[in-house]
């Protein structure tokens, strides 16, 4: 194998290796012989490839942050869609399967918590709320005022991460994350629906 393939080979199993360390310990009890030994690799290799544990923790993050990214891209790349479409998949990027899975539920929570005490960390979830954001206004102002857009998408992003948060947490988490999906569509087109018909009442 190239020496670059085996790099990036190394770099996903150590950021595999972290997350898994992260849903089964925490992010506090993570460390740099956790991660080697979910990796089967040398703790060496974690500063030969990211420097230390702090720079791999935030490796992983991006990882959850590109899988997002990814899931959404996959979801818009089918031709021309509509903004319903779009608010569509902009939700249910979110309520992937891997999104619900135990291992990125454990490991955004914990991201989470300590994003409140670790800049880069918080920096990241800055970076993950603004581009949730961004995509639901670009959508909502294809359909609505910019105004009326600009409080459509803060409050359906707060809606998304209010019901994936409570679901992770749900005793039944599976039921929850799917009653919170539709909960959440359901949102995002009643904000259409309410200000075409508003629009059609202001008409002559």
């Amino acid at each position: 194998m190239p020496k670059i393939g085996i790099k990036q080979t190394r770099r996903q199993q150590l950021i595999q290796a972290t997350l898994e360390s992260i849903a089964e310990l925490g992010l506090q009890d993570t460390t740099i012989l956790t991660i080697s030994r979910k990796a089967q690799l040398s703790s060496g290799i974690i500063s030969h490839y990211f420097g230390g544990k702090q720079a791999l923790i935030e490796a992983a993050l991006r990882y959850l942050l590109e899988q997002l990214r990814l899931e959404l891209l996959q979801r818009l790349q089918q031709g021309a869609i509509s903004p319903e479409q779009r608010l569509l998949a902009i939700v249910e990027a979110n309520f992937t399967e891997f999104q619900r899975s135990e291992l990125a539920a454990r490991t955004w929570l914990s991201f989470w918590a300590r994003s409140m005490h670790e800049p880069g960390l918080a920096r990241l979830q800055r970076i993950n709320n603004r581009r949730l954001y961004s995509n639901l206004r670009f959508a909502f102002a294809q359909r609505l005022p910019a105004a009326v857009a600009s409080d459509a998408a803060a409050q359906a992003a707060a809606l998304i991460d209010g019901f994936w948060l409570r679901s992770a947490l749900d005793a039944d988490p599976q039921a929850s994350f799917s009653r919170a999906e539709r909960l959440c569509k359901a949102f995002v087109l009643q904000c259409l629906a309410a200000e075409t018909h508003n629009f059609s009442e202001e008409r002559p």
